[in-house]
């Protein structure tokens, strides 16, 4: 590793955590610039693809997300942060919901960060009071473009 990289290896977490505040202002440009920064300061860490997973899932690219925290799990199945999120990501998608919970569930009860259990007993909550609820988002949307299209321009 060059000297000048080296310096900075020891800010390896600040570049990760900046990243996530990045995402949490919509500074994408940003986010993906201090994730690939930490990713040259330590190649081996997993940290800077859960950034990566967690940009996506803030931009509601739910598949990208997924993609990227499973990747972090094949390396390391016991990243709650990663399994958490990507329960999020699960929950957040109609065919796959349930194995989102069952995902959420389990770090909720089973986990040891007090963190990653609040964030999954959040999401449940989420996933109950909005993602489930009849009619849901999709289906309002579908109801809104139905009606459109069967109103005719008149002529």
């Amino acid at each position: 590793m060059p000297q000048s990289i080296s310096n900075y290896k020891e800010d390896f977490i600040l570049f990760v955590e900046a990243g996530f505040i990045a995402v949490k202002y919509a500074d994408e440009d940003s986010a993906l610039k201090l994730f690939k920064a930490a990713e040259i300061l330590n190649e081996k860490s997993q940290l800077p693809k859960v950034g990566y997973g967690y940009l996506h899932m803030c931009k509601l690219e739910l598949k990208q997300a997924a993609l990227r925290f499973r990747e972090v799990l094949e390396k390391e199945p016991d990243n709650t942060m990663a399994e958490t999120f990507l329960g999020i990501c699960l929950s957040w998608t109609p065919d796959q919901m349930t194995e989102g919970e069952k995902i959420l569930e389990k770090n909720a009860k089973e986990s040891d960060d007090t963190g990653i259990r609040g964030l999954a007993k959040s999401a449940l909550d989420f996933v109950d009071r909005f993602v489930k609820t009849t009619p849901t988002p999709a289906e309002l949307q579908a109801k809104k473009v139905s009606k459109t299209k069967k109103k005719s321009p008149k002529h």
